[in-house]
């Protein structure tokens, strides 16, 4: 009987597979931009640097994403009390908003580049433009992932009420939006 208890315990502190990939994948672009800012600021010190001001839009769009991931955590604390029509509205809420913070993103680029600011001008700009680019990606992973949490909160029938595949998206899109929070900060801190 003790032993079964010892064992349930076990089973319960492990990580799920999932889980454990997804922390995996998330430390691997976490290297990847450490790389990318830390090749910025190196080559930045070499001088020939042109600065410039991040546009207006890039501060609502960091609103933008920080309030989705404030709506992802309402929404997956819902589905775990089974109040599904708030679930619904929040899952609703937190795609729309990551849509909004992609075509937010795409004006400020538009901004950026009718000021001359170009992928293919001076290493700033084209630093910018890679490393805000491939966030962008990220963020559109994190978007398709929140279609699919959409279509599966309004189908009609639910069989099992399992919340992995949520607590999944929910832990990704939490990771882009501090992602975003450092590459912000970070663009600022170095105009």
């Amino acid at each position: 009987m003790q032993g079964a208890v010892i064992e349930k315990a076990k089973e319960r502190k492990k990580i799920h597979p999932y889980k454990f990939l997804l922390w995996l994948a998330m430390g691997s672009i976490i290297m990847m931009f450490a790389g990318l800012t830390s090749g910025y600021v190196v080559k930045k010190a070499e001088g020939n640097w042109v600065y410039f001001n991040l546009p207006t839009v890039f501060y609502i769009s960091t609103a933008t994403i920080i309030a989705s991931s404030i709506t992802i955590a309402l929404a997956l604390k819902a589905f775990k009390q089974r109040a599904m029509p708030r679930y619904k509205a929040l899952v609703t809420t937190t795609l729309i908003l990551g849509i909004l913070f992609g075509v937010l993103q795409y004006v400020g680029f538009n901004q950026l580049y009718s000021n001359n600011i170009r992928v293919d001008g001076n290493p700033s700009e084209s630093f910018l433009f890679i490393i805000t680019g491939l966030h962008l990606a990220h963020i559109l992973g994190g978007i398709i992932a929140l279609i699919i949490v959409f279509f599966r909160a309004f189908r009609t029938r639910v069989k099992v009420y399992n919340s992995l595949g949520l607590e999944l998206v929910a832990t990704y899109w939490h990771f882009v939006d501090v992602l975003w929070i450092y590459l912000f900060v970070f663009f600022l801190a170095n105009q």
